[in-house]
């Protein structure tokens, strides 16, 4: 029985990662809209090639694409609407305002001081909203497969933090990728069932706390598989300098329940920051 869940498991993770891995495909049509009847060869080539061919090939993702393309432009001493439009595209795709800062501040020893001043005041503008809680975020999402999902609006009153929660699948084998930011954690909880029942839990990103009642804590890494037993009390959240991600299946059984108990507090927390 463990050996069929743990192969539909196996089938239902590798089927939802090819899923979410797959990139949306870039488009452009300024080419043909701007140049169609002026230049049909080069609004085509604009658009069905560099940005419809080159711009979506697999070696590099859009989000290096991006920084490489802002770095030639600033090199090039292009500082005009062209690299306004690429910065743009570069936050869509990603890059956030602190790898923007730094790219710029690298580059300005090779592409010129002028040059980058001249970047950096674009780049004001397009990241004008970002903030660098939203930095790290974008930044972590980067290092997962899986969707950080929505604000946990729902269980939010059983963590002390912001989590969030991305349903993965619902068919078969249920489970969600949930997402803590630094220190934050879900109340102590005991799973109840009168068979089978309780909770696995596998790391997919950054570094993680798990502890279980009377026990010590167990770190979650990328690839950490945890096996919570129903029945017993047990937290499981972010380390302080960390921001990390699991994915949570609930194990089939009869009369499944959560039973949510009171918060893992600073001092209990901090304890365990402290001696790992």
């Amino acid at each position: 029985m463990k050996r069929r869940i743990f192969m539909a498991l196996v089938i239902v993770c590798a089927a939802n990662s090819s899923i979410v891995m797959a990139q949306k495909k870039i488009t452009q049509t300024a080419g043909h809209t701007q140049l169609g009847a002026f230049a049909p060869k080069f609004a085509e080539l604009n658009d069905d090639v560099l940005f419809g061919e080159v711009w979506n090939r697999p070696g590099l993702s859009p989000h290096d694409r991006s920084l490489a393309t802002v770095a030639v432009l600033v090199g090039k001493g292009v500082i005009d609407s062209s690299l306004e439009h690429h910065l743009r595209f570069a936050k869509a795709n990603g890059v956030t305002r602190t790898e923007i800062s730094e790219m710029l501040t690298h580059i300005a020893f090779y592409a010129g001081w002028p040059n980058a001043w001249g970047a950096f005041r674009f780049a004001k503008e397009v990241w004008a909203d970002a903030t660098a809680d939203e930095d790290a975020k974008a930044a972590f999402q980067r290092e997962m497969i899986f969707p950080i999902g929505e604000p946990n609006t729902a269980y939010a009153q059983y963590f002390t933090g912001n989590s969030y929660l991305a349903r993965i699948s619902t068919d078969r084998i249920p489970f969600a990728n949930v997402t803590f930011e630094p220190r934050c954690r879900n109340n102590w909880h005991i799973h109840r069932a009168s068979e089978g029942g309780g909770q696995m839990l596998i790391g997919v990103a950054g570094r993680g706390w798990y502890q279980e009642e009377g026990k010590p804590a167990v770190e979650i890494l990328p690839g950490t598989v945890v096996h919570i037993p129903a029945g017993v009390k047990h937290w499981h959240g972010a380390a302080a300098d960390s921001w990390f991600a699991h994915l949570a299946f609930e194990i089939p059984g009869e009369n499944l329940s959560n039973e949510w108990l009171e918060p893992v507090t600073d001092a209990e927390y901090d304890r365990i920051e402290r001696t790992k």
